[in-house]
């Protein structure tokens, strides 16, 4: 073989390696699965508030009596405050309080247990959109009804505004991943068809909400309770999350 014959051959040898790995797989008909992701961000709008009041007392019907009268109170102060809440009674409870255990002497039998006093309680749910007047309200049910937890959402109505955004920007997110796909798979968008769309958990969501915790209750009320200073609440923002998975195939 004449030498120039040879370095043609040896070229042929290397070329032939690099326009294998150059090659790229033929994806006519190809299924691809895309997943995607959206999500909207919005303040909150709507606040839960839970008041509640507690009393103890050696006799059960004056403790009863207590609670009743300070719930009264309280939920009166509550629509005056904000007439557009809804109130919604969470729960009403009455328990005995016993005395310590404490060991027999010369192992007598232990004695009846024989309650002391009783403790009643009562719960009220406050609901409200009415986010500027919040605090003032808080306050002056707060002379009367313990503040315990207190709890930022959306609304009903912001929900399901939000919920066609949310739809919206992740089949947005959706549309640019495939074209990035078919980039790299050097097609061309037109050349993909949209085979199925699966909204996997679309609505099924957590409103992420800020948790106040307020101070236990107080004792029994005096005549003219004193006036409480106005808290503070930031309503914070709330985001709405979704997930869906697309299958394109490529003509």
């Amino acid at each position: 073989m004449s030498p120039s014959a040879f370095i043609a051959a040896a070229a042929l040898v290397l070329v032939a390696p690099a326009q294998a790995q150059t090659q790229t797989l033929p994806t006519t008909g190809t299924l691809v699965v895309v997943p995607a992701f959206g999500e909207v961000t919005h303040a909150n709008d709507q606040a839960i508030a839970t008041f509640s009041v507690e009393e103890q007392d050696k006799d059960k019907a004056a403790a009863a009596s207590r609670v009743n009268q300070k719930m009264k109170q309280g939920t009166e102060i509550v629509r005056k405050e904000d007439p557009q809440a809804q109130l919604k009674t969470q729960g009403y409870y009455t328990y005995p309080v016993y005395p310590e255990d404490r060991p027999t002497p010369n192992g007598a039998p232990p004695k009846a247990r024989v309650p002391t006093a009783w403790r009643v309680g009562q719960a009220l749910e406050v609901k409200t959109t009415n986010l500027a007047t919040l605090p003032r309200t808080a306050a002056a049910a707060q002379t009367v009804l313990a503040l315990n937890n207190l709890q930022f959402g959306l609304s009903p109505a912001a929900t399901r505004k939000l919920d066609g955004e949310r739809i919206a920007a992740t089949y947005q997110n959706l549309n640019e991943r495939i074209a990035s796909i078919a980039a790299a798979m050097g097609r061309k968008l037109a050349d993909a068809v949209l085979d199925t769309v699966d909204f996997e958990g679309s609505g099924n969501y957590t409103d992420q909400r800020v948790e106040v915790m307020g101070a236990r209750n107080f004792k029994a009320a005096m005549a003219a309770p004193p006036p409480v200073a106005e808290p503070s609440f930031e309503p914070g923002e709330t985001t709405l999350q979704m997930r869906l998975v697309g299958k394109v195939r490529f003509k």
